[in-house]
């Protein structure tokens, strides 16, 4: 019996030592990508163009796709998005596409066990969603499939698939702004610091609404905290957007005497370019 437990651990000794865990050719990518107070989790393989042709040959045309290699593309969404138009709820789901020449099918699958593209195993009625793109040229080689974000604000993200010389684009749409007014209503209705008050205020100002709330909570700001170059900062643009150049230049002038006191030269510059725009329209006729 000890023999053959000896034997036996021999054995399993050396075959873990004789193992092999080469680097995958194409290798796995996570992208996490915050839009607004959302995030959005993409887990994938890159697989390399090596010299091959890829659109209509590695990426066959007609046919289901992983988008990527090895197993399927995975896409996490922490909140209820719209991705194209369509409404997808907060969760995670495989990510395929129909390739063809002119446009590509993209689909938002719930079934995410599938290894690679599911081939026989996809079945359409599990799908979420699944929507039409037209694919672009891009001017350079693409050697290694990327997935990415582009044209990123509080509201939304455009997202990219490069491979070879295509890019397929759409958008990915989320609520921030129900989120962050549920947030600043609590905030001012706890306890609210100064900071409530400018954050709060920063945060309408950047979406160009109710600027008279906005005034109301920067005053407050100031009276809280005193003279600061961000908060005379963030008053002048309001009043810039309530169309009150006179008012928003003196704020921008205080900004601009606070900011050079604290060697803020970006905003001492930001400063400048706004009162020289500002006296540009009192100057209109």
């Amino acid at each position: 019996m000890k023999a053959l437990l000896i034997i036996f651990c021999v054995s399993t000794i050396t075959s873990a030592i004789g193992q092999i865990n080469p680097p995958l050719v194409s290798p796995r990518s996570t992208i996490q990508q915050h839009i607004g107070l959302s995030e959005v989790i993409v887990n994938y393989s890159r697989p390399r163009k090596r010299g091959r042709q890829v659109m209509g040959n590695l990426v066959p045309y007609g046919r289901i796709w992983r988008v990527g290699a090895n197993e399927s593309t995975k896409i996490t969404f922490t909140d209820d998005v719209k991705v194209a138009g369509h409404e997808v709820p907060k969760g995670t789901y495989a990510l395929y596409a129909f390739p063809y020449e002119q446009e590509w099918i993209i689909i938002i699958h719930k079934n995410t066990q599938h290894w690679g593209d599911g081939r026989d195993e996809y079945d359409e009625k599990e799908d979420w969603v699944r929507f039409k793109v037209k694919p672009e040229k891009i001017p350079y080689l693409q050697e290694s499939f990327l997935i990415t974000f582009d044209e990123l604000d509080h509201n939304g993200a455009t997202m990219k698939w490069l491979w070879e010389y295509t890019s397929i684009s759409f958008k990915i749409e989320v609520d921030t702004d129900k989120k962050m007014m549920e947030q600043i209503e609590e905030a001012i209705k706890a306890n609210p610091t100064a900071d409530t008050y400018y954050q709060s205020a920063r945060y309408l100002q950047e979406e160009h609404k109710m600027q008279k709330e906005a005034l109301m909570w920067l005053a407050k700001a100031h009276e809280l905290a005193g003279d600061k170059y961000y908060i005379h900062r963030v008053w002048s643009l309001v009043l810039a957007q309530v169309k009150d150049y006179t008012e928003a230049i003196a704020h921008a002038e205080k900004s601009k005497e606070l900011a050079s006191l604290e060697n803020k030269d970006e905003f001492v510059r930001m400063n400048e370019a706004s009162i020289k725009e500002w006296k540009g329209h009192l100057n209109k006729p």
